[in-house]
């Protein structure tokens, strides 16, 4: 297989050692630790990075609120729309060499690197630069029951310092789903990206310190969850944590809040219902079925892992999956012709491996894929995966994989449908795939999930909501509904009698 050529940018950053980026400056962690990190498709070590340690924290919260109390907070909100459209062109400036460092690092092809994360978080940042001047209160009629002429209103003021966990699926734009809101409401920012995948963010905090924005306003300490994840989230002068990984791990960012009652969002897993019924266009309903669950090898937290298929159609839509899943390409990211990279990690790898084995011992059926390619062993990939267990009693229909694994169901009466579908301790997306527009709303509308796509998967734009009922996650990103997620609303009182 023959690879894309690496930038020579590209190869300098990733020569050099890289340090936490706190106050505005590359800074050591004052114990000195680092790390490596690896290309999945390979195993091969490709930078090395800074550890960071709890006192390492301290110094960027510190870094942070000092920002926010001082030349941040007096920043006009024209200045924060230039800054962050600043960013946004300096994103699209270095697109490709960002697109070659998140598929060196997580292994997805280059080109979804580059149109699914690089291209979106220029996107993102430019929809959150507009925000700055709108973001409003109002004047309010009261009735005082003292009868005195009074004035209410209400101010909008910046939720603080901002703790920001982010995942290792989609290392660069996660950052901007939180960075973009944080920055437009006036609020400061530490983030903590993934120990797998850190040199995106180590890279946008390049772009950020040329954009221009005052030292403090954006931190970076990379390091292992134990280390630098905890003490951030449970740091006492941390305002909001925004977080966006397993729910495992949301449950304890929650109870970390606890000490000095954070604000928390929370963006968490799922096994998102994915629902064919039988007046639908099969051929492209099975190519969206496939795409919702092989996309990003799988890694995403509204994978369309639970296929639900009318009993009429479900041997051709079993065909039609097979179809797709033997056109992926499976090879190294930087390979042109690869359209599905390795999984991220070793880790990662065995989760799956181990899902597959425990499904077949429960008595799914194997449709297809199931194994790594033999030409590909020294990578952690993992062929598209098709299970059939029509009544989904495998682990696999119920437990989030995070992997390229569908398992297909059937169903014959709709009621029972829509309970099994709801069924799940998750609410992050759905699907529903039809030509009966009665029967599109009647099952929207009845399918406990944040997002619900008809005829579609995985549409996400930044002025949309996105977020989960039930163990999906808190709150909301994106839209104008985040908006209120980083930001306190104060209620003020003047006696004019």
């Amino acid at each position: 297989m023959a690879n894309i050529d690496i930038f020579p940018d590209v190869e300098r950053f990733l020569s050099e050692s890289k340090s936490l980026f706190i106050a505005g400056e590359w800074v050591k962690p004052i114990a000195g630790g680092s790390f490596t990190v690896e290309n999945p498709a390979n195993r091969q070590v490709i930078a090395t990075v800074s550890s960071a340690e709890k006192e390492d924290v301290d110094r960027a919260v510190q870094a942070a609120r000092y920002a926010l109390e001082g030349v941040w907070g007096r920043v006009q909100p024209s200045e924060r729309t230039r800054l962050m459209l600043r960013l946004a062109d300096l994103v699209e400036e270095d697109a490709h060499h960002l697109g070659q460092i998140i598929s060196l690092e997580n292994g997805k092809p280059y080109t979804n690197a580059y149109s699914g994360e690089v291209v979106i978080t220029a996107n993102i940042l430019r929809y959150f630069a507009g925000w700055p001047s709108k973001i409003e209160g109002s004047t309010i009629p009261i009735s005082p029951r003292s009868g005195a002429q009074m004035l209410n209103y209400t101010v909008k003021e910046p939720v603080g310092v901002c703790a920001m966990i982010v995942p290792w699926n989609f290392p660069l734009s996660m950052c901007a789903w939180k960075l973009g809101p944080a920055l437009a409401t006036g609020c400061t920012a530490v983030l903590k990206p993934a120990e797998q995948t850190p040199l995106s963010s180590l890279r946008l905090a390049e772009l950020i310190q040329r954009a221009g924005f005052p030292g403090g306003v954006v931190n970076v300490v990379t390091g292992f969850g134990e280390g630098a994840g905890a003490p951030l989230a449970a740091h006492p002068d941390v305002d909001k944590i925004a977080f966006t990984g397993s729910t495992a791990v949301g449950r304890l960012i929650a109870q970390a809040a606890v000490g000095n009652m954070k604000k928390v969002s929370l963006e968490l897993g799922g096994k998102s219902p994915n629902i064919i019924l039988p007046d639908a266009d099969i051929i492209r309903a099975a190519k969206g079925a496939a795409d919702g669950i092989f996309y990003n090898q799988g890694q995403v937290c509204t994978a369309a892992s639970r296929l639900y298929v009318h009993d009429s159609v479900l041997e051709q839509t079993l065909d039609e999956l097979r179809k797709h899943a033997s056109a992926h390409v499976i090879g190294p990211g930087l390979d042109p012709s690869t359209t599905m990279g390795p999984l991220v990690s070793s880790d990662q790898y065995e989760i799956v491996r181990g899902y597959i084995s425990k499904a077949i011992d429960e008595g799914a059926e194997l449709i297809c894929g199931g194994k790594t390619p033999d030409y590909l062993s020294d990578g952690y990939f993992m062929e598209p995966t098709v299970f059939l267990d029509k009544q989904e009693k495998a682990c696999i229909a119920r437990e989030e994989i995070f992997g390229p694994v569908v398992t297909v169901m059937s169903w014959s009466d709709i009621d029972e449908l829509v309970y099994r579908a709801n069924n799940t301790p998750f609410g992050l997306a759905a699907g529903v795939w039809t030509n009966n527009l009665q029967q599109a709303h009647r099952i929207a509308a009845q399918l406990k999930a944040g997002s619900v796509w008809v005829n579609c998967w995985n549409v996400v734009d930044p002025a949309s909501p996105f977020g989960g009922y039930k163990q999906s996650g808190w709150g909301r990103e994106m839209g104008k509904n985040v908006i209120d997620a980083y930001t306190e609303t104060k209620s003020v009182f003047i006696d004019l009698s």
